[in-house]
């Protein structure tokens, strides 16, 4: 029997096209799935047969009978162990996937994930937290539910998890309402557990046992073809804001006091994820590019090189979409015009001319940055990092958004007598004003620009008619990066000359900790690049590096030099007479 998904030895494969699968990280193979067959190899549907595999993939998917609607509810957890030490406590969260016996189009396939939000300090946590799946067969599922304690340095520990096994389904099946499941400690922290052994020495509560309280119902037959089980809802989005250092060109702080001296503005970098109602069109199914047997060992972990480079790209994209205490999240029923408002919101509605790198999973969940060549950081502006370096996903690509002047025309492109911003400059919104609170004033405009993916341009019609379908209001329009390159080309430009226009034009570099502070050193490193004139933009980063590199040559030279003195032991002997460096008097 055949699994949705199968969980990675190197538990690094991308579940859901969410969070990676941590299962095998931390040895937990009671329940692994039984390996699939080899994929097939497949071409990458261009005409020209000479380019790499990869790409558009044509495998169908395996024919199954319409399946059910089943919705799952976490409720809450009980007499979870405490995982950090210094405040007795956790901030639990359960990382849920389904396991169903449909065949998949090939292994790699990921899985069906959901992750619920965090809640602080507390061993007893309440999310009722829902999940809609539809298609899932009637040979039933398995729920695993995993309880992990987040981690701001996303080095999440695992308390341990919960299983629930769902026999045949029908539409009359029995619902399960607020059930307790046991939480199996084998796979938990070792170091949580051993914590609150030592706090149950000292309470009334003498047990070690907790437990996830869930609901299970099936909400009837799902609608259209079966085959494959996929997130109807809800539609939740999250925002992250990732460790980065950041200088606006051509822009100051207030000066208060006249003659103080002007600090660095410091940003963070927003990586943004909004869960999609799926399923997304069947055809929208792409492979990576296998450009060169390197580019093949980092997907696959083949080999020591590509293992080491898989995992440098999955902890990257761990760092950029970590969850902390500033993560934002927000849920929505179903798609409407409020959520399209808070997709315009994550993407800062026209202002400042961005431009996006996105990657759409398989089951609809829609990441993206923004991008541009004012970015310290190359990584950032790859697909194969939004992907968490998954094999298979739906599309990818680069987007913008436009305002329009008159919402209930057609763009310009289309024919309407209509203008927008940018190029042109309209009143009624960024930068002078407010943002125009109606959808319509906008326009998205998506393609698919992605060299890891190369995502077939005869599908773009179905991307349009998706995420149309799932933002209610907002005018979408899709272009070939090839086919249109050259207006492609114009109309980014144009953004890119609004964006230096309007001076939102931000310097990023990234952190090596979690912690969104900067270093005082730093700052009077930039202080002082500043008022020796150096040009603020993009080698900014190169003379920061410069500069550290010289303080590391520096305390280099200083070792070389300092020779310690045969009385190591003089404290000992007040006969003894200095030697080497201290009978100069250093330290």
């Amino acid at each position: 029997m055949r699994t949705m998904a199968e969980e990675k030895t190197n538990g690094d494969n991308l579940q859901n096209g969410h969070t990676p699968d941590r299962s095998q990280q931390n040895g937990d193979k009671d329940d692994a799935p039984p390996p699939s067959e080899k994929p097939q190899k497949q071409k990458s549907g261009s005409d020209n047969d000479k380019q790499p595999a990869g790409g558009f993939d044509a495998t169908p998917l395996p024919p199954a009978p319409p399946g059910y609607t089943v919705k799952i509810t976490f409720h809450r957890a009980t007499n979870l162990p405490m995982a950090d030490i210094n405040t007795l406590s956790s901030d639990p969260f359960i990382l849920a996937q389904i396991y169903t016996d449909l065949p998949t189009r090939h292994k790699e396939d990921p899985g069906l994930q959901m992750r619920t939000k965090t809640i602080r300090r507390n061993t007893n946590p309440v999310w009722n937290c829902e999940w809609i799946v539809a298609h899932i067969p009637a040979s039933g599922f398995r729920l695993k539910a995993r309880v992990y304690d987040e981690d701001s340095a996303d080095h999440d520990d695992r308390l341990g998890n919960a299983h629930a096994n769902i026999g045949h389904l029908n539409e009359n099946w029995t619902a399960i309402k607020d059930q307790a499941f046991p939480i199996k400690k084998r796979m938990g922290s070792k170091r949580a557990y051993f914590i609150r052994a030592v706090a149950a020495c000292f309470s009334r509560t003498k047990h070690m046992n907790g437990h996830v309280y869930m609901s299970i119902e099936v909400l009837g037959r799902s609608e259209g073809e079966g085959g494959r089980a996929y997130t109807i809802g809800p539609n939740w989005c999250t925002r992250h804001y990732s460790p980065l250092l950041g200088r606006i060109a051509g822009r100051k702080e207030p000066d208060e006091d006249e003659g103080k001296k002007k600090k660095s503005e410091r940003y963070d970098f927003q990586a943004n994820q909004f869960q999609l109602r799926g399923p997304v069109p069947l055809n929208l199914y792409h492979r990576y590019v296998e450009f060169s047997p390197f580019v093949k060992s980092m997907f696959t972990s083949k080999g020591i090189r590509g293992f080491i480079l898989s995992k440098a790209l999955h902890h990257q994209h761990a760092r950029v979409y970590n969850f902390d205490r500033t993560t934002e999240y927000e849920v929505f029923e179903s798609p409407s015009q409020e959520m399209t408002m808070k997709f315009l919101d994550l993407v800062h509605y026209d202002q400042g001319g961005r431009i996006f790198t996105y990657v759409l999973t398989l089951d609809s969940l829609f990441r993206f940055t923004e991008t541009g060549k004012e970015f310290g950081i190359d990584l950032l502006s790859k697909h194969t990092m939004h992907s968490d370096v998954s094999i298979y996903i739906a599309f990818s690509g680069e987007f913008f958004i436009r305002r329009l002047k008159h919402p209930h025309r057609a763009p310009p492109e289309d024919g309407g007598q209509n203008v927008s911003h940018p190029p042109e400059d309209i009143s009624g919104g960024p930068p002078e004003d407010d943002p125009a609170k109606e959808p319509a004033y906008y326009e998205l405009v998506i393609d698919n620009d992605s060299g890891t993916y190369r995502p077939k341009a005869s599908l773009l019609p179905q991307l349009q008619s998706f995420f149309e379908s799932n933002f209610p209001g907002l005018h979408v329009k899709t272009l070939d990066c090839k086919g249109d390159a050259e207006l492609m080309d114009q109309m980014k430009k144009e953004q890119r000359d609004k964006k230096k226009a309007e001076g939102d034009r931000i310097i990023y570099t990234q952190l090596s900790r979690s912690s969104s502070s900067v270093s005082s050193s730093d700052e009077e490193a930039l202080d002082q690049l500043e008022a020796e004139g150096e040009p603020r933009d993009i080698r900014l980063i190169p003379n920061l590096k410069r500069e550290a590199a010289a303080k590391r040559k520096a305390k280099k030279a200083h070792l070389k030099e300092y020779r310690l003195g045969n009385n190591r032991d003089a404290w000992k002997k007040k006969t003894a007479k200095p030697a080497g460096d201290e009978a100069k008097g250093g330290p």
